[in-house]
């Protein structure tokens, strides 16, 4: 079974195989942890979107899909890029949420990754509520087959690691 382990800091200083990126469809850069990978980790991330964009995903990655690149200058090897769904009180798009962990892990499977790091996808500027976002990372995780040895959940401040300790506290 994967081991779980949080942390509380910037997922674009963790050492890991691969960082998972809460993308936007286009794959070219954005706000929150998109805008900090690209702009961390360099031009080489965004020329390899470039390139997925020309070839694969001329339309954009869709939503609860995942793809990799580079990691340009982040210490990771593989940056697995993926699109969290927009938070809706009117439509359950858990199923689309939880896509996003299974297919990151599957992508990262594929990579022969052992460790990935995950920011807690959806829950900025998407909207979704952290205590929900977090109990469908974790039991997610959880309840997928993969080779991967540890998922480490990478939370940006005080009050997100601490949702995600309870939910997997609880869990």
């Amino acid at each position: 079974m994967v081991r779980i382990t949080l942390v509380q800091g910037d997922i674009t200083a963790e050492h890991a195989d691969a960082v998972v990126n809460a993308a936007n469809s286009s794959l070219l850069g954005g706000g929150g942890v998109d805008g900090a990978i690209h702009r961390r980790g360099g031009p080489e991330i965004l020329e390899a979107c470039r390139a997925l964009r020309a070839s694969h995903y001329g339309s954009g990655l869709p939503t609860g899909r995942a793809v990799a690149t580079t990691a340009g200058r982040l210490p990771a090897r593989w940056v697995i890029h993926t699109v969290g769904p927009v938070w809706s009180r009117e439509e359950d798009r858990s199923a689309l949420l939880a896509s996003c962990y299974r297919e990151s892990l599957r992508v990262a499977d594929e990579l022969g990754a052992r460790t990935v790091a995950f920011p807690a996808i959806s829950t900025g500027i998407y909207g979704w509520p952290m205590d929900d976002g977090a109990r469908i990372a974790i039991e997610t995780v959880r309840a997928t087959k993969t080779a991967v040895e540890e998922v480490r959940f990478v939370l940006f401040d005080d009050a997100a690691y601490r949702t995600f300790a309870t939910q997997l506290a609880s869990a």
